[in-house]
């Protein structure tokens, strides 16, 4: 007579499968979580590039600036000279988004409305306005005037050479780099040039739909 339990068989059924996962099947578990983490954490940026670069939206979301394509990277033989006589490569800026004049150190009523502009734009992003500098780059040896200075200590004043950058930031057929405001993403590419003359709301509006969808700067 056999003295083995009814439930026996059961038991050693369920057994089976748990069995055969075992450490491996923990691996490929932990591969899929970590998989799915820097899914996550790279969504935002994916998302931006995605977004400006190749969706390229129609209608009332067609951004303002005009999209730069293919992209521009700093150059990394351009050299900036600060107040202090130092010169250092303009591409040491990237780790923030960048709005960028071009101007005489003169800095007439077009390059004052500019920097106002821009200083007006980054002060409107609140707690985002932190991840933008404001960058003007001077084409000369032009003193800048004191009120200039005084208005807008918070922006980068930087002194280059006009031809490099010429060579760098795209104008159009009727215009110049003076004309425009260029943005530079963290990265260190030039990625948008706003029109000349251009609206300050709408400039905004761009940059605050940047910040909102980039994690990057």
């Amino acid at each position: 007579m056999s003295t083995q339990s009814p439930r026996s068989p059961r038991v050693a059924q369920k057994a089976g499968p748990h069995a055969a996962q075992g450490p491996k099947g923990s691996r490929r578990r932990g591969r899929w979580i970590l998989l799915l983490i820097v899914l996550i954490c790279g969504a935002p940026i994916v998302l931006s590039y995605f977004t400006y670069y190749v969706i390229k939206p129609k209608g009332g979301t067609t951004s303002y600036g005009a999209l730069i394509e293919p992209q521009r990277p700093i150059p990394d033989a351009l050299m900036a000279m600060g107040a202090d006589g130092h010169e250092v490569p303009l591409a040491s800026l990237r780790g923030r988004w960048l709005m960028v004049s071009v101007d005489s150190g003169a800095c007439g009523e077009a390059c004052a409305t500019k920097l106002y502009f821009m200083r007006q734009v980054r002060a409107t992003q609140g707690p985002e306005r932190e991840r933008i500098v404001t960058v003007w780059l001077r084409t000369d040896d032009a003193s800048v005037p004191a009120k200039i200075k005084g208005a807008y200590a918070d922006t980068r004043m930087l002194r280059v050479d006009p031809g490099a950058v010429a060579a760098w930031l795209p104008a159009t057929d009727a215009t110049k780099d003076t004309d425009h405001v260029y943005l530079i993403d963290p990265n260190g590419n030039l990625m948008m040039r706003f029109p000349a003359n251009a609206d300050p709301s709408k400039i905004k509006q761009d940059v605050t739909k940047l910040l909102k969808w980039s994690r990057i700067g």
